[in-house]
């Protein structure tokens, strides 16, 4: 772990707009997190984890305060500028996979690779898709594969970039127990062979606890776990 600051957060708020009016689900959120670091954000359903983790990956937009990502100023981009950053910088794992439903798993997992003109692509991925237990699977379409077995390839997708930050939403949700282990076992593999800096949402105490910190969410703030 360095001590070089992959992500920076001041002030962030963010309210969204429902039927009976504003509604503020982040409110005033800082908090630092350096280079290889693995930082686990827990608390209760509805109190904004997930929503805090798409924001610091870019996929949605934050309503007021600032993102770093790098040092760069994530928050005031364009979606486009927004992309081109995630492309250098981020991995997500998905709850809900999203996998693209007409490519079969091998096609998944070469993508983000693809997009950046890697010419090794299919290679990896399929060195990929054998780590997490799959190389029987290379030509099965997403509706051939059990959750289980789209969360993985969910993974090895994120995973293809080799991305500097990883965040992972309950990325052992949907999983039994044998192909949970399998997961963090990958996931803390990348943090500590690449320093890659992981940040996850969970329920799971467990894997909390193997982060190195623990950020409590409730009620739309951020408090840091003793530990």
């Amino acid at each position: 772990m360095s001590n070089k600051t992959a992500i920076k957060v001041s002030n962030l708020t963010h309210t969204v707009t429902s039927n009976t009016g504003n509604l503020t689900i982040l409110k005033g959120i800082n908090m630092e997190i350096n280079e290889g670091e693995s930082v686990a954000i827990v608390g209760s359903s509805g109190s904004g984890k997930s929503t805090l983790l798409g924001l610091l990956a870019g996929l949605d937009v934050n309503t007021s305060g600032d993102i770093l990502i790098y040092d760069k100023p994530f928050s005031q981009l364009d979606e486009e500028q927004r992309a081109i950053i995630r492309g250098q910088y981020v991995g997500f794992v998905f709850q809900s996979f999203h996998l693209l439903p007409s490519l079969q798993a091998i096609e998944n997992v070469m993508l983000p690779a693809e997009l950046k003109g890697d010419k090794e692509a299919r290679s990896k991925a399929e060195a990929l898709l054998d780590k997490v237990g799959l190389s029987h699977r290379l030509t099965h379409y997403p509706n051939q594969l059990s959750g289980g077995e789209q969360q993985r390839v969910a993974i090895a997708r994120a995973f293809a970039s080799q991305p500097k930050i990883l965040f992972a939403d309950e990325p052992t949700g949907n999983l039994d127990e044998d192909n949970g282990k399998l997961i963090v076992d990958l996931l803390f593999d990348l943090n500590h062979s690449q320093d890659t800096t992981l940040v996850l949402v969970t329920h799971d105490n467990d894997l909390a606890n193997l982060c190195d910190r623990q950020l409590v969410m409730s009620a739309g703030q951020l408090t840091e776990k003793s530990l």
